[in-house]
Order: C-alpha cells, then structure tokens, then sequence
C-alpha cells in the first residue's frame, strides 16, 4: 500500500522513526524519538448508499462528480466517514451532502476491502422517497438510472461498479443478500 509515512508526532511534534514497539508488535510502527506515542495507521472507511426508486427498486440514483478524483465519472453517493458518526450515519449524511436526496435506509449491502489503498467500502440499500434531488457541490447532476441505461464505461470506482453489479444481480434474483469483496 502506497501511503506517505507520518513524519511528526500528533502528541508533542518530534519527529518519529518507524521500529518495532516494545511491547511486542510485530509490525514496524512511527515511534515518537521524545514521547515515544506509537502512532498506528489505519484504514480509511468509506460509506454510501444504493438509493433505488421505483415501486421494484428499478431505477438506481448516481451523482455525476464534480471533484477529483474521477471529475466527471458516475458514483453512488459515498464519502469517508466522520469521527462520531456511525456507518449508518455517515452513509446517510453522504447521501444528502452529495444527491440531496431524502432516503431510508436500509441494511448493508456491500463491504469491500481495498487493501491497496487502505480503504474499507461499505455500501447500504436505501429507498428513496422522493425523486426530487437537490445536489450539493461535490455533485454536478444526480439521475436516476435502470440498469440498461446506466453508463458502464463512465463509472467513477470499481467498487461502485461491483456494487451495482451485486444490486442487479440480486433484483434479477428476486432475493438481496450481503456481499463482502476484496477490490485488488
């Protein structure tokens, strides 16, 4: 995984150097070279919804980026989530940040990991309540889609993608499970 090292103490500072812990660990951690606070780097959690309209669920809301990275791509609403906030809460946050579309949500849907970049996916079904969409900044246009009319070839993340793959899969089953994928 590409990541840059922390260089400066979040504690005190000082710089840190990168070392087993005494207490064990078996992997190299960034050490405070003053403090000592070892300093542990962890996965960032993104959440999102599958928002669906449609007495069946078949149309599904995108949000047309209007930040980088992928500016111009299609995506479900989704963004990292917040210090206080459940999965569930940021899920639903994001949703209304980016689509300004009022939902309720459902269960997980996807979990999927990226080791690559260190991020974790997480993905709820949702059903909209209304399709009346008011898009903040981040979101150039928010559209429903069914699944023909959807622009494969213009979807912003892989993990968007097999997440809308699970969803059509699983409507066309007529069944909805849970789906953990590992994204390489």
């Amino acid at each position: 995984m590409q990541r840059s090292p922390i260089q400066h103490c979040r504690q005190c500072g000082a710089s840190v150097t990168y070392r087993l812990p005494d207490d064990g660990d078996t992997k190299p951690r960034a050490i405070c070279t003053v403090c000592h606070t070892v300093h542990y780097e962890n996965p960032l959690n993104v959440v999102g919804t599958v928002p669906v309209w449609g007495e069946t669920g078949e149309q599904v809301l995108l949000c047309l980026r209007n930040i980088e990275p992928r500016k111009g791509k299609w995506t479900l609403p989704a963004g990292f989530m917040e210090l206080g906030e459940t999965t569930a809460e940021g899920a639903h946050r994001e949703t209304i940040e980016e689509a300004g579309a009022q939902i309720e949500l459902g269960e997980l849907f996807t979990l999927m990991n990226v080791a690559r970049v260190g991020q974790l996916h997480m993905y709820y079904r949702a059903r909209l309540l209304s399709d009346h969409f008011d898009p903040g900044f981040e979101t150039i246009e928010a559209r429903l889609f069914t699944e023909d009319q959807i622009p494969w070839d213009e979807i912003a993340f892989r993990t968007v993608r097999e997440t809308l793959e699970c969803y059509f899969a699983d409507r066309r089953r007529g069944r909805f499970g849970f789906h953990t994928i590992d994204i390489a």
